[in-house]
């Protein structure tokens, strides 16, 4: 399930009610290319955007469900953009409502639209989740293959994803709550700058190399069967979830497991999975169970624990870039 509030509003009752949103299944209409892991897609990584740097201008998005009122989430990351130099736009948008989205699907789409053909607009930042981002993908807009900035994750794993699978370097998830260190670390991202390996927790030995796809489990299930999904043959795959039982989390792995989607996966990483504790009754599988009885099976290198994903922290992670998963010492690092 994706829900991408900020840990401070998770316990509103309002912002649950969006997070059960957050399963519904997108019917695929545009057609986007989806460009092989190969000799193409390395030369397209040459093609990064430009860092971020003092004057850029971002514009915030909601492709979802609308903010709650009184969010002091933009407040927040106008602040945090001002310090970097940058300047954060907030379009006329975001203040729209239209059932449970900001705004109708058209009106996102043309959005979504208009602040990615602008010249003048340096990145796109994500700002509201919930559930919608696959019904804008299915207005029938096709992404560009430039590269462009581009930052979210839960329900906007959807753009993300769409984003690399029509061959754009940039898009990150991450998010811009938290703690400083882990907004530094978004920060160093879209300014180019190294940034540290992710630990975790081996699971299963070995290493492995490949382009990094990093997504909500749910919202990237709700894409099977659409162009939006890349191609995952040799990919550094790292899911994340919440408030999704371990039965369903089983049912998902199942389809992911049969429709041959995880075949040709270079290895796996595993970040943030809650859930309610009732949903676990004596002599079911717990969550982590779950996780390794659908996936050590692969016989790929596989990582869990890592810091990704609901919660805190939720280090930013960028898709399409090469890295290194390393089952045997629990570790994950851009290369």
């Amino acid at each position: 399930m994706a829900a991408g509030c900020s840990p401070a509003c998770s316990a509103d009752p309002a912002v649950r009610r969006r997070q059960l949103l957050g399963a519904g299944v997108a019917a695929a209409a545009a057609g986007l290319s989806v460009d092989r892991w190969g000799a193409h897609a390395q030369r397209r990584l040459s093609l990064q955007p430009p860092p971020l740097r003092p004057g850029s201008r971002i514009a915030a998005l909601a492709p979802g469900t609308w903010l709650e009122p009184g969010d002091p989430l933009l407040d927040r990351l106008e602040q945090r953009c001002r310090r970097q130099g940058w300047s954060l736009i907030r379009p006329a948008e975001l203040q729209r409502r239209w059932r449970w989205f900001a705004g109708t699907d058209p009106q996102r789409a043309a959005a979504l639209q208009q602040a990615w053909l602008d010249p003048e607009v340096d990145a796109l930042f994500y700002v509201g989740a919930g559930w919608g981002s696959a019904r804008v993908l299915e207005q029938g807009w096709q992404l560009p293959a430039a590269p462009r900035w581009c930052v979210g994750f839960s329900d906007c794993s959807a753009l993300l994803l769409a984003q690399w699978a029509a061959g754009s370097i940039g898009g990150v998830h991450g998010w811009f709550g938290g703690d400083e260190g882990q907004w530094q670390r978004l920060v160093n991202l879209l300014e180019q700058r190294p940034v540290a390996a992710l630990q975790g927790e081996g699971v299963q030995g070995g290493s492995a190399e490949g382009p990094l796809v990093v997504t909500n489990l749910t919202i990237a299930t709700s894409l099977i069967g659409t162009p939006w999904l890349p191609d995952l043959r040799g990919a550094i795959l790292v899911l994340e979830d919440t408030g999704e039982a371990p039965y369903r989390i089983d049912r998902q792995l199942s389809q992911w497991r049969s429709s041959g989607l995880l075949a040709g996966v270079a290895g796996i990483g595993l970040g943030r999975f809650s859930w309610a504790e009732d949903d676990v009754l004596p002599g079911d599988f717990t969550m982590e169970e779950i996780l390794l009885e659908r996936l050590k099976p692969l016989g790929v290198p596989l990582v869990r624990q890592l810091p990704v994903g609901h919660g805190v922290p939720n280090l930013a992670l960028p898709l399409g870039r090469r890295a290194r998963l390393d089952g045997s010492r629990g570790s994950l690092s851009l290369l």
